[in-house]
């Protein structure tokens, strides 16, 4: 490059190009990043849009069945050629509308045909495919519609409706809203059915749409995710197509999902696709392979799951801690009622299945076992087809995993965050260690920062899958990736000789004593659970505190309607006090200490894991049980249930601050009492 003679100008010439070089991350939502290619390996693969992506699918797979749902008692589907003009007819309705370039089209509503034709539609029209949670208030609909420059709002019912039209006055770029489930309760103008909505762009020519499409590029934004932020407003994670197409080829090889001309996988979607794990697994993943996604219905994670699990057999299954939990409970109480013999067999087989694929030993009993029983279970969970069962988004018990691996149903953790475009590792059947969360995703790093002597440092990130920054947030985009570009998570962990990822805990939920003893807290609450299986949740308190103190709820059972807890036992619970010779029924006959031999029973559990405590700091030395479990409508569970443990500490002050207002009693001679 020759440089201009005139000297004062050359430093302008120099920065203009300097400013033309994309950095590794943007706040803008218009802007472009430069994308973290390697020379060899999937890091070095090239780069494709969204579209591109689909219409290489459609070429590929353009009869295979893409999406199927329910309508009344039919099965109605979708194939891929079909899918991809209907998002086309989608994305032209937008533009009629009005949508502009790098503004959001905001979906709120259950997992369905519609939601993802709205989410593709948006992309390919240049705009951002933004998901709200079914769960926010109006107010937290406004913030992410305001905060993303929202033109246009997709909701699924009535219902959703009405949180929009509370806040419409405050959303200046709003010009339409879509609803796609229900008849319309009333006509309002810029009001639309889906079928009036999909009408408005039918006749509408291609040019237009095309120029657009073809002006995209890959490290362009086209995804907006907002972290259901445990603390704070949540923040947009921006990602690129390049994020979101890269992250699909490098999952789907490291999980060897196969092609639909080989074997045509299938998943079932459900869990909330306002969260990247769903979008990624449901929408993005499967488009990869040329997959189906079949529809649940709204009320599954109320009970109707495992219906359309047993209807659609998938091939690939993912759940969140909670989902598997519940499974385990049902299947336990089921278990309780079975006949003897059946239940002696089950236990034995189950017995077997752990040692099994502990050491994968005796091949003969083994396979009797699973004749006999691990068939069954497989069929009445709907997962007889399934070989890869997932979890992810929250930590799951160590318990859990070990129940299903008896089952001969190995769950593979994987682990990740929005930032990172879902996953970063996860675990197969060939690399698969219990409570490790697996190794990396081709073409992706992981670095420790700052270990301390036993290896345990912040889990940072690199590879093609790290987002772009937060929206129009240049601090907490800072926050998050340092200069060099590696994103931090927050979460603490460590590897082990064979490199596989343990997660040890969040920096944020470390409790600091005021002995200033540093303590993750889940790795004890599980404990707490393992001991009583009678308990639900169990969160630690002692941050800033002399002791710690524990608040507990009971397994109940939920209401079908609202997903809330109700008062009544569950069976599992039930059971658990008739054997301790006790009549309870109700969690209001337990609570606050009223049932004595519950009282007794969950006390020894916790003295059995105060004995295995690494420091006298590490024992809970005072509990309670609060009145009602968790859940996500009383606030205390995010929408991928994970425990919001600010929130809990606000609602439960009084109770929390009785626990430090005089000391414990020592609960044994060598627990001295905890210095004043």
């Amino acid at each position: 490059r020759v440089l201009n003679a005139q000297r004062p100008n050359s430093l302008s010439v120099a920065a203009a190009v300097a400013a033309a070089e994309p950095g590794l991350w943007t706040t803008q939502g218009d802007a472009e990043v430069k994308l973290r290619m390697e020379d060899s390996g999937l890091a070095a693969e090239t780069p494709l849009t969204v579209n591109q992506m689909f219409t290489s699918a459609v070429e590929r797979f353009g009869n295979y069945t893409a999406l199927s749902w329910k309508k009344g008692e039919q099965q109605k589907s979708l194939n891929y050629r079909d899918y991809y003009q209907t998002c086309r007819n989608a994305a032209k309705s937008f533009l009629k509308l009005g949508l502009q370039r790098y503004h959001g089209v905001g979906i709120l509503g259950f997992n369905s045909a519609e939601w993802f034709i709205a989410d593709i539609g948006a992309i390919l029209a240049g705009g951002f495919a933004v998901g709200i949670y079914t769960t926010n208030s109006p107010e937290a609909c406004q913030y992410v519609a305001e905060n993303c420059k929202a033109n246009i709002i997709v909701v699924e019912n009535h219902k959703q409706l009405q949180k929009i039209l509370q806040v419409e006055d405050k959303l200046p770029h709003l010009k339409a809203i879509i609803q796609y489930k229900d008849a319309l309760k009333e006509k309002r103008p810029n009001l639309y059915t889906w079928a009036e909505f999909m009408e408005l762009g039918r006749n509408e020519p291609d040019a237009p749409l095309d120029a657009i499409i073809s002006s995209q590029k890959p490290n362009q934004c086209c995804t907006l995710i907002y972290t259901s932020g445990t603390t704070g407003q949540p923040k947009g994670v921006m990602l690129s197509h390049d994020n979101l197409t890269w992250t699909a080829l490098s999952t789907s090889r490291h999980v060897r999902l196969t092609d639909a001309t080989q074997a045509q996988e299938s998943v079932v979607s459900y869990l909330p696709l306002s969260h990247i794990a769903a979008q990624m697994v449901d929408i993005w993943v499967t488009m990869r392979v040329g997959g189906a996604t079949y529809f649940a219905q709204p009320d599954a994670l109320k009970g109707s799951l495992v219906d359309t699990l047993k209807e659609v057999r998938p091939t690939a299954f993912m759940g969140v801690p909670r989902v598997w939990e519940k499974m385990q409970e049902k299947m336990k109480s089921v278990g309780a009622k079975s006949s003897t013999v059946r239940r002696k067999v089950a236990a034995w087989a189950k017995d077997v299945g752990l040692q099994t694929n502990l050491t994968k030993m005796n091949q003969y009993v083994y396979q009797l076992a699973k004749k006999l029983v691990f068939k069954k279970v497989r069929k009445a969970l709907g997962l007889d087809r399934c070989n890869k069962c997932y979890t992810g988004a929250a930590p799951i018990t160590k318990d859990t995993l070990e129940f299903f691996l008896s089952l001969d149903i190995p769950l593979y953790e994987l682990y990740g965050m929005s930032e990172s475009t879902g996953p970063h590792t996860i675990s197969l059947p060939d690399a698969f260690k219990l409570t490790s969360c697996g190794k990396e995703i081709p073409g992706c790093k992981t670095r420790l920062h700052k270990p301390d002597e036993e290896g345990n440092g912040e889990i940072c990130f690199w590879g093609r899958h790290v987002f772009m920054g937060y929206l129009n947030m240049p601090e907490k985009t800072e926050e998050a990736l340092d200069a060099e570009g590696w994103l931090h998570s927050g979460d603490l962990g460590k590897h082990d000789e064979n490199g596989f990822l343990f997660i040890t805990g969040r920096i944020k939920e470390l409790i600091i004593t005021a002995g200033g003893e540093n303590i993750p807290p889940v790795p004890i609450e599980d404990a707490v659970k393992e001991a009583v299986p009678l308990i639900s949740n169990a969160m630690l308190i002692g941050d800033k505190r002399k002791f710690l103190s524990m608040l507990l709820t009971i397994k109940c059972k939920v209401n079908a309607d609202t997903g809330d807890p109700e008062d009544e036992l569950s069976p599992e619970a039930v059971d658990f006090c008739r054997r301790l010779g006790s009549n309870a029924t109700r969690v209001s006959e337990i609570a606050g200490g009223r049932d004595r031999a519950i009282h007794t029973a969950i006390q020894d559990g916790i003295n059995r894991v105060n004995e295995k405590a690494t420091s006298n700091a590490q024992r809970i030395q005072k509990w309670i049980i609060l009145d009602r479990d968790f859940s996500v409508g009383g606030g205390e569970l995010g929408p991928t249930m994970k425990l919001k443990r600010p929130v809990v500490v606000k609602m439960y002050k009084e109770q929390i601050e009785n626990f430090y207002k005089e000391l414990p009693t020592p609960t044994t001679p060598d627990n001295p009492l905890p210095p004043k």
